[in-house]
């Protein structure tokens, strides 16, 4: 029996990437619109054609299907997908290629394109094609939808959807006791997915979440301000992460299954970090949680996702956020949300605009991450005086949490090459102690 820690083992998968690559490039090279639009994103918005791909459409060649199976792809419903790496899916027919963003209807009006969007609002799959050619660029919507083919939502179900969403972007967060605070946030999701299914639910819920974070944090609004002057939105989101007392940890975990969710990799950043994560995935949205909280190493060996942790008389960095600013599926919202970008652009195209990044913790060739700056929020002073009382944190500690306030969110720069899936086990440790609230002033 594989051991949770070591049961999803990702590696780079560099043929299945140069054949993706070759793909890309023969729609770029066939379209020029689209060669351009691939040229303004790297340049306007510090990311790369292949961080939006939702899926290419290829002639069905002995060759490429050859090529592309020997590099691990294969076959599904829709054609050909990797189940070892990150990549779009491959499906047969006339040359293409389409990018995923939040709403089609933005990415028309933002690029002055008149084109039908192909498929009615509300769950499912809507579509429309930015530019004809030798080889096809359509945009695509999804809203829970997992195929390639447009849906039409019934209207009733379109206006259930809307309704869903408001009530989601605008539910109660703060409450005395989070366990009442889980339990309206339960009540909103079932009445969803009730009425539009759990995977459309389970987009709504996550297009709230990114709403109310990028509310708080500042990078977050330049970046995505970048993104929308294309109409992108936040298409190419990477993963949420969100931080958990031990307390609500199981809780949390519970929410997020009842959305759809399973559990992944867990993960470990070292007995000196003093924390551990789980890791989570949606395979219809395509949405992946990192929910961290503070553990110890003997907890990785049991379940610690669904058995409740025991309370402890000191507070690790995720617990001290936690008990700082609130349980980050309720009033903190998450702590950040990861996008992919080409790295070194997007990180100087960001500090032109006044938006800083921390040292990279991860610098490998598949894999590059970096924080922006932490942002400051201030404290509620009734949080500081229960912390000091129960002696969890010095006064010089909350003095300074009253002064200056405490680390509260970040939008994390993130660079995925060669398909790979996975996150860096090891050199996390230093860049969670570098955003310990008692650590960073």
């Amino acid at each position: 029996m594989h051991h949770p820690l070591t049961a999803h083992h990702w590696t780079p998968q560099p043929a299945a990437a140069a054949v993706i690559a070759e793909l890309s490039a023969g729609v770029l090279a066939a379209n020029s619109w689209a060669a351009g639009f691939a040229a303004r994103l790297r340049a306007e918005t510090g990311t790369r054609f292949g961080d939006w791909l939702d899926h290419l459409s290829v002639a069905r060649t002995a060759a490429v299907e050859s090529r592309l199976r020997a590099a691990g792809f294969v076959d599904d419903e829709l054609g050909l997908r990797h189940p070892g790496g990150l990549f779009p899916r491959v499906t047969w027919g006339a040359s293409g290629a389409a990018v995923k963003v939040e709403s089609v209807a933005d990415l028309l009006a933002a690029n002055g394109i008149e084109a039908e969007i192909d498929g009615q609002p509300g769950p499912g799959l809507r579509r429309a094609l930015l530019a004809d050619g030798v080889a096809h660029l359509w945009a695509v919507e999804r809203l829970g939808g997992t195929g390639i083919a447009p849906t039409s939502a019934a209207p009733a179900l379109a206006v259930a959807a809307q309704c869903h969403g408001e009530r989601l972007r605008c539910r109660r967060r703060a409450f005395a006791d989070p366990g009442e605070g889980f339990a309206h946030a339960r009540r909103l999701i079932d009445a969803a997915i009730a009425e539009v299914g759990r995977d459309a639910a389970c987009a709504l819920f996550f297009a709230a979440e990114r709403d109310y974070w990028q509310r708080r944090t500042r990078a977050a609004r330049v970046q995505r301000a970048r993104q929308d002057a294309f109409g992108l939105g936040w298409g190419n989101h990477d993963h949420h992460t969100y931080r958990s007392s031990r307390a609500w940890f199981a809780p949390l975990i519970a929410v997020l299954e009842r959305l759809g969710f399973v559990c992944r990799e867990r993960f470990y950043a070292g007995a000196e970090a003093g924390w551990g994560a789980q890791v989570l995935e949606q395979s219809a949205t395509g949405i992946v949680i990192f929910a961290d909280v503070d553990l110890s190493p003997d907890e990785l060996r049991e379940d610690f996702a669904h058995a409740p942790l025991p309370s402890r008389d000191h507070l690790g960095t995720v617990g001290l956020w936690c008990a700082l600013h609130g349980e980050a599926f309720l009033e903190a919202g998450m702590h950040h949300l990861e996008a992919t970008f080409a790295f070194d652009d997007a990180r100087a195209q960001l500090a032109a605009l006044g938006v800083a990044t921390m040292k990279p913790f991860t610098d490998y060739p598949y894999l590059r991450q970096c924080f922006t700056a932490g942002e400051r929020w201030p404290v509620a002073p009734a949080r500081i005086d229960r912390l000091l009382g129960e002696g969890m944190i010095t006064a010089d500690q909350a003095d300074i949490f009253r002064r200056e306030g405490a680390l509260g969110a970040h939008l994390e720069i993130l660079e995925r090459n060669d398909g790979f899936k996975g996150f860096n086990q090891h050199g996390v440790s230093e860049i969670i102690a570098a955003t310990d609230p008692r650590h960073a002033h």
